[in-house]
């Protein structure tokens, strides 16, 4: 299969080693992280620097961008290079409602559509054990499956187009409430002079244990509070569509406010890239 990739960049550079690995033909654009694409290219990619080079003659194109409007820009300077039978997947975390509006412009020209979100962070991209969660018609999932095969463990649809961009900001949803509750929770033992090494080892054993305080947590303790590869902006972001998705289904909860605020301060007060688990800073150590 003919892939162009898009956004290689922490996530987008395992997809791109696993598609490699399984035998598809992968052509990459330059992307701001330059290490990344030395790396693909020298596992067999081919860089290209323009989208039309990136189009011409691929099955499908992957991409891997920061977010909604990021996605609307790219396909909207990618469509004069389209052709018919194409099929474009977004496999970032977006607005639902963005995705059906693109979805639709690019049944116009024939070109199909499927938001493919993963669960899951770099190190399981590499190893190619992400989750995808699939919005698409029957017969676009069916074409697409090979391709996500190769860097997914557990690939599941979950309807039409914009059903795996919302339940994947339902999933995301647990994660930034989590991220919040474990800030808060060393920050207050802090306060109340717990020791966090000994409550972060009962933690473990209890039913508060879960990947997110193993990741934020975990490392900190031992001075390294990049644990959690998961930038602020991103995570505010997630919240953000969440946010707007659940006003929009009548269904938005006093909880889902909160979180957001809670990023929407974390974002004013720090750098937007720093990574989720740097909120522990101050609280553990």
């Amino acid at each position: 299969m003919k892939i162009g990739l898009a956004g290689a960049g922490l996530m987008g550079h395992g997809l791109g080693r696993n598609l490699l690995k399984h035998g598809h033909e992968l052509r990459v654009i330059a992307h701001k992280k330059r290490e990344v694409v030395d790396d693909l290219v020298a596992h067999g990619a081919r860089e290209v620097s323009s989208l039309q080079a990136l189009a011409e003659g691929a099955d499908i194109l992957l991409l891997c961008l920061p977010g909604s409007r990021e996605v609307e820009a790219f396909v909207e300077s990618l469509s004069p290079h389209l052709k018919a039978g194409q099929i474009i997947v977004d496999a970032g975390t977006s607005d639902p409602a963005s995705c059906k509006m693109i979805a639709t412009r690019l049944q116009q020209i024939g070109v199909g559509f499927a938001d493919a979100p993963m669960a899951g962070g770099p190190e399981q991209a590499l190893a190619g054990e992400t989750g995808v969660l699939v919005g698409a018609s029957a017969n676009i999932f069916t074409r697409i499956r090979p391709m996500l095969s190769a860097y997914a463990k557990t690939i599941a649809h979950m309807g039409d187009v914009g059903r795996g961009a919302s339940a994947k900001l339902v999933s995301n949803y647990l994660v930034t409430g989590m991220i919040s509750l474990i800030t808060d929770c060393f920050a207050v033992a802090k306060a109340a002079d717990v020791d966090a090494n000994k409550l972060y080892d009962v933690m473990l054993a209890g039913s508060g244990n879960s990947g997110a305080l193993r990741k934020m947590a975990g490392p900190a303790m031992q001075g390294d509070f990049d644990g959690y590869k998961f930038a602020l902006a991103n995570a505010g972001k997630d919240i953000g569509y969440f946010v707007k998705m659940a006003q929009s289904l009548d269904a938005l909860s006093p909880l889902a406010q909160e979180i957001q605020h809670s990023f929407t301060r974390a974002l004013e007060k720090s750098d937007p890239q720093r990574n989720v688990s740097q909120l522990l800073k101050g609280s553990i150590g």
